[in-house]
């Protein structure tokens, strides 16, 4: 997922509540949310510490903010792949090249992997936050299984397992691409993700 744009300064300016969550986006992506303070946030969002605080009433609550807007983004930018995926097969790879656009989107700020799973590294069970990233994983798991199941009418087994499958290489990929800060890995996956959709394609019925 790719973080929030810097503003351009062209146009209107934005209000404090974007700038700010705008300004979190991008440290708390490139440096974590533990070592990113309030002061460093105010200071690059060009806000008052008052302004921060007349939006988000603590850190914690900017965070969250942080993290629905990245599930939202990512969302937006997977909604815009999968209207140009013409099979339920290349809705699965939508999903694939959503991660790889946003690879590829930071790569020249340094590409640290998923940011969600980033900020949850950071945060202690039972966090909201932690739910929240969650409730995303999930959702992209969910948004595979329906573009499997469509691809896979009547064996809801196999669709489930394949699912589960991909959810785990994409993930892997996309963690194996934060630590090497390159998105080639997706890149692979996405191949993998090919031969293994041909694989179960071909299987018949009773998965022979």
């Amino acid at each position: 997922m790719s973080q929030v744009e810097r503003p351009s300064g062209a146009g209107r300016r934005r209000p404090a509540r974007e700038r700010v969550l705008a300004a979190a986006a991008r440290r708390f992506y490139a440096d974590g949310v533990a070592a990113t303070g309030i002061d460093t946030i105010t200071a690059e969002a060009g806000v008052a510490k008052m302004s921060l605080y007349n939006n988000f009433s603590s850190k914690a609550e900017l965070v969250r903010a942080y993290l629905d807007a990245r599930h939202e983004e990512w969302l937006a930018h997977y909604r815009a792949r999968v209207r140009q995926a013409g099979s339920p097969r290349e809705g699965v790879l939508a999903v694939f090249d959503t991660y790889a656009d946003s690879a590829a989107s930071v790569h020249a700020q340094g590409f640290r992997g998923c940011g969600l799973l980033n900020a949850a590294a950071e945060l202690p069970d039972g966090d909201e936050g932690r739910a929240a990233v969650r409730r995303h994983k999930e959702e992209v798991e969910r948004l595979m299984g329906e573009h499997v199941d469509a691809m896979l009418p009547g064996r809801p087994a196999a669709a489930r397992t394949t699912a589960e499958h991909l959810s785990f290489l994409l993930e892997g990929a996309m963690t194996r691409a934060g630590l090497e800060g390159d998105g080639s890995r997706l890149r692979h996956a996405r191949t993998m993700a090919e031969e293994l959709l041909d694989r179960v394609l071909d299987q018949g019925p009773d998965g022979r």
